[in-house]
């Protein structure tokens, strides 16, 4: 008999390979080429630049060494806001799911898809911000984000046709991006351009010139350049919102949580040892609009250099758009399957067996975000909603060790309670800092999910209503 979108499931067809390309996938964008250059504008400190990338990258295995945990116990559609729901109650997982759609994941896609634009530019002239094909008011349309669009609209169409579909572009891609930063730090190294030298303390002021515009201190500073850092290392997490698409999830979420992050670190962690190697510190800011793997790459290679970074680069945001849209709309799914959102969200397609609405909404939604705000803003209100939620989840960690000691768990977070309780610590301190140093984009990430109360209220009551009937 064949499947209707009411008898329609998800099916397990994501293994060990799937699920760990799919972490990669999602967390390597666009922002390792691009975000280091912008975080030289607040700290002029190579070690302190560095440290900041390897501090991202701690918090980002203790926190998926916390989630591990959370994904063997839970492996369901939607993730994290089955975490917060289960820990805090369906309140906090949906505010969580409703910040997730409105800025967290859609505002990645839309930061990397006006990343891929503008390095299309490259190879096509024509695509720029600066090309503007129509115009009202103070409102642009650029060639740049009309081509973002059609990425958007391509990996949409791609996931909605099957699971399978989307995780071999993941693969390939993931494959591809690994190889290509790869490439450039052993070209770099061969051609003796770069210094060593550029990998010590300059010996010059720490705050850079944006942080002295600013008028930051030191603290808020690092804090501002450390959530340019989290949104290179964001979407870490994109697995466990496709749970329950995934093989032996009780063995495979927590060993690709743990693979994932570690393998990034080491990426990223080397790719910014590179870049300073070729271009020191005080010259990254000023690198035009913050191209810092291509400048790295045209100081390393020439011309050649600037062409190849290109494209390892369409490569990288192309895949990366895949990865956060494989596994974004599976918490609107989820959201829908709960009665917490709009039910047409939450049925899956009778012949691909994908949640084809909820990828349709999570296009549009990453759509409508390319069209507003600059890439920078666009990465600080994304980067200040999820730290915040990702805080939550991992005390919800310890709520669920107290309130259900009962529940089954195939793995336990390693170090527990001293990793989990340091991500915590660590992760308040730049939360803080963050809104201090730039409280209105973090602060619309607040208004964003205020703003969510109502609609929760209204599906609460609906749901409800129904009961009654029934």
């Amino acid at each position: 008999m064949p499947a209707t979108p009411q008898t329609a499931q998800l099916v397990r067809g994501l293994g060990l390979l799937d699920a760990t390309t799919l972490i990669v996938g999602s967390v390597i964008g666009s922002g390792i080429f691009v975000a280091p250059s912008i975080m030289a504008g607040y700290v002029q400190s190579p070690p302190l630049l560095l440290g900041l990338w390897l501090i991202g990258g701690a918090l980002t295995l203790f926190g998926a060494l916390a989630y591990g945990e959370l994904a063997a116990a839970l492996p369901k559609a939607g993730g994290q806001y089955v975490f917060l729901g289960e820990a805090f109650g369906p309140l906090w997982g949906f505010l969580y799911g409703w910040t997730f759609l409105l800025a967290i994941n859609t505002g990645f896609v839309a930061a990397v898809a006006v990343a891929f634009a503008k390095y299309l530019g490259v190879f096509l002239p024509g695509i720029s911000e600066d090309t503007v094909l129509f115009a009202l008011g103070r409102f642009r349309f650029t060639t740049a984000q009309a081509a973002g669009l059609v990425v958007i609209a391509a990996v949409t169409a791609i996931n909605v046709r099957g699971l399978r579909a989307g995780a071999l572009v993941q693969n390939v891609f993931t494959i591809a991006k690994v190889s290509g930063v790869a490439a450039l730090v052993i070209l770099a190294l061969a051609s003796g351009k770069g210094s060593l030298a550029n990998l010590q303390g300059t010996g010059g002021p720490i705050l850079g010139p944006q942080a002295e515009t600013l008028k930051l201190g030191l603290f808020a500073a690092l804090a501002v350049a450390m959530s340019k850092a989290l949104f290179a290392y964001d979407a870490w997490n994109s697995v466990t919102f496709a749970a329950e698409e995934v093989k032996d999830p009780e063995k495979n979420l927590p060993r690709s949580l743990l693979l994932g992050t570690v393998g990034v670190t080491v990426v990223y962690c080397t790719a910014v040892a590179i870049y300073l190697y070729m271009v020191p510190i005080t010259q990254m800011y000023a690198v035009k609009d913050n191209r810092i793997a291509a400048e790295a790459a045209s100081r390393a290679l020439g011309p050649a250099g600037v062409a190849f970074v290109a494209g390892a680069i369409l490569i990288s945001t192309f895949g990366c758009v895949n990865g956060l849209t494989l596994a974004g709309a599976r918490v609107v799914y989820a959201m829908a399957r709960d009665g917490l959102f709009f039910s047409s969200a939450g049925v899956v397609h009778a012949r691909f067996l994908t949640p084809a609405r909820a990828l349709v909404l999570h296009g549009v939604v990453a759509g409508l975000l390319t069209l507003t705000g600059t890439y920078s803003d666009l990465i600080t209100l994304s980067a200040f909603s999820s730290l915040l939620f990702n805080i939550l989840t991992v005390i919800g960690l310890f709520v669920l060790r107290r309130t259900r000691p009962d529940l089954h768990r195939p793995y336990r977070a390693w170090g527990y309670p001293v990793l989990p309780a340091l991500y915590v610590l660590v992760a308040i301190f730049f939360l803080v800092y963050i809104l201090i140093g730039d409280p209105r984009n973090s602060g619309m990430g607040l208004i964003l999910t205020a703003v969510g109360l109502p609609f929760y209220l209204y599906w609460r009551r609906k749901q409800g209503a129904t009961a009654s009937l029934t």
